[in-house]
């Protein structure tokens, strides 16, 4: 795989630096995130992908045939597809730490990229995730750092999908960190407050 695999935007950071991948949401593109992942880390240099597919004009990562309803074999292509652009940059870059972050759509490919390749994301900060399916792990998540931030009344990423994926991702080893807002799918100030804390201490190395 290539480092052109998709369309992308980059903001350049310290050479040899961490390097942050940022994933948009559905309806979303390459400068949703970009210059927020910029704020949580700010000497890295950030690569922000846009979907290759589309939904009725919706940018997204792969397909879906109803809402939580996933196209498995189109997310299977997906997953590969990114991990394969990740590790593209990886290797061109030699990053110090490698980080992701990512919103609704974004944080679900982020996190099937890290179910199978466990091995590339120091850290990965997953925003209102939905992993509706029991995720087959390639290996252990020792010594990784997640953050899930999530909705009580999130009408499109349940709770109890999302203390699923906690506890799951518990139980591989993952260092997990877990904020709630009493709201529903929009980002609230606390949770960019703790995304804005697990990046400062990731990249601190705590």
């Amino acid at each position: 795989m290539t480092t052109e695999a998709y369309t992308y935007k980059v903001l350049p950071g310290a050479p040899g630096g961490p390097l942050v991948f940022a994933f948009h949401g559905t309806g979303g593109d390459e400068n949703q995130l970009l210059a927020f992942a910029r704020e949580l880390v700010q000497e890295a240099t950030v690569i922000a992908p846009r979907g290759d597919v589309s939904e009725f004009g919706a940018a997204r990562f792969f397909r879906r045939t109803g809402e939580g309803v996933y196209d498995m074999d189109d997310l299977a292509r997906a997953t590969a597809k990114m991990a394969g652009f990740i590790r593209a940059h990886v290797e061109a870059t030699k990053p110090s730490k490698i980080l992701g972050i990512g919103y609704s759509n974004g944080a679900n490919i982020l996190a099937s990229v890290v179910f199978a390749a466990p091995d590339v994301f120091d850290a990965a900060g997953l925003m209102h995730p939905l992993i509706p399916f029991e995720p087959k792990v390639a290996g252990n998540l020792e010594g990784r750092r997640v953050l899930i931030t999530a909705g009580r009344r999130d009408p499109i990423c349940p709770p109890d999908l999302t203390s699923r994926l906690e506890a799951h991702l518990q139980a591989l080893g993952a260092d997990v960190t877990l904020e709630w807002h009493e709201g529903g799918h929009e980002v609230r100030p606390a949770e960019i407050e703790a995304a804005k804390t697990f990046f400062a201490q990731t990249n601190q190395g705590a």
